[in-house]
């Protein structure tokens, strides 16, 4: 037990849902020390047994939500709201029950939630999602502490307001 564990979840088919599937091919690619990833797709429930085996100490749960914010805007959503607003999902079980299981036997689970700007079948990640999903990627090793990674998050959030992203010609 002690691990700090990403649980990445989405369908990298469905435009901006694949934002927890882009992340899981970054930690494939290039590991960060100290985080293990698994990558729940559509169907993060069927994965909850190996999460069981890992025993972490904490997981941090990304995918995309609607949180009615810019695209590309990161937020760290509290367990208590996930039931009384609407998540985007394309997953077989809503988010809440996923997260009230992994809470039964991890002492921390955060939920990441980024702002999708489309969701479509055979369109890809925009920019704006996957530039999200880069800075989350580049904080996760330093933010072990889930303040600074709440903290590092707003950062970004400053960042991405500023910034337009115009479509390509």
């Amino acid at each position: 037990m002690g691990c700090n564990l990403v649980l990445t979840v989405g369908n990298a088919m469905m435009g901006d849902d694949g934002a927890g599937p882009y992340l899981a091919d970054k930690l494939q690619a290039a590991p960060l020390p100290g985080w293990i990833h698994i990558d729940g797709g559509i169907a993060p429930e069927n994965v909850v047994y190996k999460v069981r085996e890992l025993q972490p100490a904490r997981v941090v749960l990304v995918d995309a939500a609607e949180i009615g914010e810019k695209a590309g805007t990161l937020q760290v959503i509290p367990p208590e709201t996930i039931a009384e607003m609407f998540i985007f999902s394309t997953h077989n079980m809503p988010l809440n029950f996923l997260i009230d299981e992994l809470k039964t036997f991890v002492p921390e689970v955060i939920f990441v939630g980024v702002q999708p700007a489309i969701v479509a079948f055979s369109f890809p990640i925009t920019e704006m999602v996957s530039g999200a999903m880069d800075y989350l990627y580049d904080h996760l090793e330093e933010s072990k502490d889930s303040e600074l990674l709440i903290n590092r998050l707003a950062q970004w959030n400053i960042t991405n307001a500023a910034t337009d992203y115009l479509p390509a010609c």
